[in-house]
């Protein structure tokens, strides 16, 4: 109970810092500072179960996987991969009311520091070479945004699978196609779409 409650104020502390909006100069950041989030859609639905194992599925998900989900919500695609699989995971979220339920899921699943989350930008991820695997369920929007760093900062042979959509090839040229598709069929609807990509070797 005392390690909860001194997670709790530890959190508390950290929002309070990383969503204070003051400049370096102690006063009020304007809008739209070079800090501010590029993209910040407070839109949540839950990735379905059966979407979740068809993830995994398809990805060849493993204990030896590093999964990073990109606006991770309540983080129940990590904590399912770690129970699972015994995968480290690492959530980036920017909704301090999704990052208290990702905390309330932690207790749930009890897979120990296997997975983390953190409040922070999607857009900005400071160690996303390391991932092996990345998840999300995010607006095209977002998706056209992020390719460019997928590009830049993921290692050859990284699996990315995405909930529903994928990037804009129109708006992105050179975006990469999905290795495989799939249609899943959940309690609530009969047409989730899962994409999957391969992260190809880089031209010299």
């Amino acid at each position: 109970m005392f390690k909860r409650v001194l997670c709790l104020c530890v959190f508390a502390l950290s929002l309070v810092l990383l969503t204070s909006p003051l400049s370096t100069s102690g006063e009020k950041g304007e809008k739209g500072k070079k800090d501010d989030p590029k993209y910040n859609n407070p839109t949540y639905v839950p990735t379905a179960d059966e979407v979740i194992e068809k993830m995994f599925e398809m990805g060849k998900v493993n204990k030896n996987d590093v999964i990073f989900d990109l606006g991770c919500g309540d983080g129940r695609i990590l904590y399912m991969a770690a129970k699972k699989f015994g995968a480290k995971g690492i959530g980036l979220e920017l909704n301090p009311v999704r990052i208290r339920e990702a905390m309330d899921q932690s207790e749930k699943y009890n897979v120990g520091l296997l997975v983390e989350i953190r409040h922070g930008d999607a857009l900005r991820p400071k160690d996303l070479s390391d991932a092996t695997v990345v998840v999300m369920y995010m607006f095209p929007e977002f998706m056209n945004l992020w390719f460019p760093i997928a590009k830049e900062k993921l290692k050859p042979g990284t699996r990315i699978l995405s909930h529903d959509y994928s990037w804009d090839k129109s708006v992105v040229p050179g975006a990469w196609d999905p290795v495989a598709t799939a249609t899943v069929k959940s309690s609530s609807r009969d047409n989730h779409k899962v994409y999957y990509w391969v992260v190809p070797e880089r031209s010299k």
